[in-house]
């Protein structure tokens, strides 16, 4: 199967469609379009896109931005939204639509702009309480009605006050929960290569460290993929794994790369945009103590924790993190991804980060100061 990718100097028909896009989204002055041309202009107005939409920026138009890119054209009204089982709805109409609900109290989940079960039902609860009929569509007649409501109602993130209230209900034990340990890449896909290492082989022996701490507090850990197998899902396939699962938390391995041999240090992502009130709460609570840990216990430079739309962060129901472990075409970092000890302090790490999402503040120690054999008595 072809992989889609446009880039700087391509030319034809997608290109044309992309300069409309574009253009529609006020990031490209195509008033008077040219050739078909993926041109430095172009170029510009995609990094501009991926930026704004927390992708990684590369100017190039993978599937992911090509989605994204479809998705940003919709406004609420444009068409008629409800949940399609397998094929939910996405877009900026529906994340307008997520807004306007959890604004007036309506349980959503969290607001990502994908049509869920939890959207549905927080559409018919709406559609009850205004007298409409209750099937789960937005269409004209709840458009109307949201559009009466939304001037008086202010917002806040109450979908950020149901996590942390679930997160409390939940106690502060380790024993139950269950985590899922996602080690990128996998199978022919070995990530990137550098220093007689690759990204999968590192990635894979630091899940089962973390996989044998946490066990030995009781943890329940499920892997996306097993050590030495031969596949490696999408995205979204490790989405849907870890949410049949019933995940608590999810915390995904990589290793980073780049040209330049001095780019080096370890980067945590959770979801959310720059569209506010889009933020997972508790999954930022969750990278903000995983990089803290990691930097506190290591030398490796803090590059610091950020929100991203990836489809790992976004189309997990729980809590999600990935760690960029490391630049693998560092010299020092390479070095440092390659012994045994340092894999170690880090699935300690990780999973001292995980026992402090849930401790409360009054009970919670010093970033660096818990050790596993404190878990382990516990």
């Amino acid at each position: 199967m072809t992989m889609l990718r446009y880039e700087l100097g391509d030319t034809g028909p997608a290109i044309a469609e992309i300069r409309s896009k574009l253009t529609q989204l006020g990031l490209l002055d195509d008033t008077a379009p040219g050739p078909s041309t993926f041109d430095e202009d172009v170029d510009r107005a995609v990094r501009q896109f991926q930026q704004e939409r927390g992708l990684t920026v590369t100017g190039v138009v993978d599937a992911t931005t090509y989605r994204v890119l479809d998705e940003a054209r919709w406004r609420l009204g444009d068409r008629l939204l409800s949940y399609v089982v397998g094929n939910p709805q996405a877009g900026d109409d529906v994340l307008a639509l997520q807004r306007r609900l959890s604004e007036l109290g309506f349980d959503v989940g969290r607001v990502d702009g994908v049509f869920g079960p939890r959207t549905g039902d927080a559409l018919r609860e709406f559609q009850r309480n205004v007298g409409l009929p209750a099937d789960g569509t937005c269409g004209p007649s709840t458009f109307k009605s949201l559009g009466r409501l939304a001037p008086i109602v202010t917002g806040g993130r109450p979908e950020s006050l149901r996590a942390v209230e679930a997160l409390r209900q939940a106690g502060k034990r380790l024993p139950g929960k269950v985590v899922v340990i996602d080690p990128g890449h996998g199978g022919a896909d070995r990530g990137h290569r550098a220093h007689g290492l690759d990204e999968a082989a590192v990635v894979e022996d630091l899940a089962a460290r973390i996989e044998g701490r946490l066990t030995a507090t009781g943890v329940r850990t499920f892997l996306t993929r097993g050590p030495g197998s031969d596949s490696s899902p999408t995205d979204s396939e490790r989405a849907e794994f870890a949410n049949d699962s019933g995940a608590n938390l999810l915390i995904s391995l990589h290793v980073d790369a780049h040209p330049n041999p001095e780019a080096s240090g370890v980067a945590t992502y959770y979801f959310g945009g720059n569209e506010p009130g889009t933020a997972s709460a508790i999954g930022e609570q969750f990278a903000g103590l995983v990089q803290r840990e990691i930097v506190a216990r290591t030398d490796l430079v803090d590059c610091r924790t950020h929100a991203k739309t990836w489809d790992l962060l976004r189309h997990t129901k729980m809590a999600a993190v990935r760690v960029e472990l490391g630049y693998i075409t560092n010299e020092g970092d390479g070095a440092r991804l390659a012994d045994p000890d340092f894999r170690d302090v880090v699935a300690e790490a990780m999973v001292i980060a995980i026992q402090r999402v849930y401790l409360p503040s009054g009970e919670d120690a010093a970033t660096g100061a818990l050790r596993f054999h404190d878990l382990a008595a516990n």
